[in-house]
């Protein structure tokens, strides 16, 4: 029972009710050899990237620069702009059967190479034991007895949804998870798959990673063999509409398949600084 009762899943039943909210799904493929040629000349070279590093980049991006008003969660009834653009990437710890997450700040400003450094520092931290504030609330809940756990969810989501309230010595607040989360799936050898929005937390996203592969397409009337990222993503409809899924589908492909973009400061921090 201790196997099968993570903390995670013990949670799980007293956070997700039946579906009756408003969600939209999307699904993407985006041709990434390019990218991982770029891979893998910065790893020869001694800059170890990956293609999250470069998802999250180009994220982090889209919706500080090009879509930022995607940037929001509700409150009281209305859309507020978020001041932070935080991407939060789940990590997988101990062979993938916990797991942790890592917030990237201002991760729009950062090169893919800041973004790994972020990475690995914040893992290296959480697995030495020193675990973010939202991830550690994972044990604080699985520890309140079954019949009063979904009543403490619901008071604590009332608390921060419904009130606009922050619960800031528990990590609970509008920026709790971040402004979008980022899981690979595709590290667990699955193709396809579709993110919860998981309830309170005030995402107005969330994008999952497939594993890449080997497919044929067509390229200049030719068939030819490309290596393909899929990408799916659940949203909000009370922040998001098909508009803003579809800028940040174009946006995101724009990066990955131009990913040196993604290894330089933003253009647009360079036209600040003039």
């Amino acid at each position: 029972m201790e196997k099968t009762n993570s903390s995670w899943r013990v949670i799980s039943t007293a956070v997700y009710g039946a579906p009756n909210e408003g969600k939209i799904y999307g699904y993407l493929e985006i041709d990434v050899t390019d990218a991982w040629e770029m891979i893998k000349a910065n790893r020869a070279e001694g800059r170890r990237i990956t293609m999250t590093h470069l998802v999250a980049a180009a994220i982090g991006r889209a919706i500080g620069w090009d879509i930022p008003e995607m940037n929001a969660f509700v409150k009281r009834g209305a859309v507020v702009q978020r001041d932070e653009v935080i991407v939060t990437v789940a990590v997988n710890m101990h062979g993938g059967k916990e797991m942790t997450s890592v917030k990237l700040f201002d991760a729009h400003k950062k090169t893919v190479f800041e973004i790994a450094d972020d990475i690995r520092n914040r893992v290296a931290q959480a697995r030495g034991g020193d675990d973010n504030d939202t991830m550690d609330n994972k044990s604080f809940m699985a520890k309140i007895p079954w019949p009063f756990r979904r009543m403490a969810f619901l008071l604590f989501r009332f608390i921060t949804n419904t009130l606009g309230f922050e619960i800031k010595s528990m990590g609970l607040g509008h920026n709790a998870f971040g402004s979008i989360l980022l899981s690979n799936i595709g590290s667990h050898g699955l193709t396809t798959g579709w993110g919860a929005l998981f309830p309170g937390s005030k995402l107005p996203a969330v994008i999952i990673m497939g594993k890449e592969e080997d497919k044929a397409v067509v390229r200049g009337g030719e068939v030819v063999v490309r290596k393909i990222l899929p990408l799916t993503g659940t949203f909000d409809h009370r922040v998001m509409d098909g508009y803003h899924c579809g800028m940040l589908a174009h946006h995101i492909k724009r990066y990955l398949e131009n990913a040196e973009l993604l290894t330089e400061v933003p253009l647009e921090l360079k036209e600040e600084a003039v």
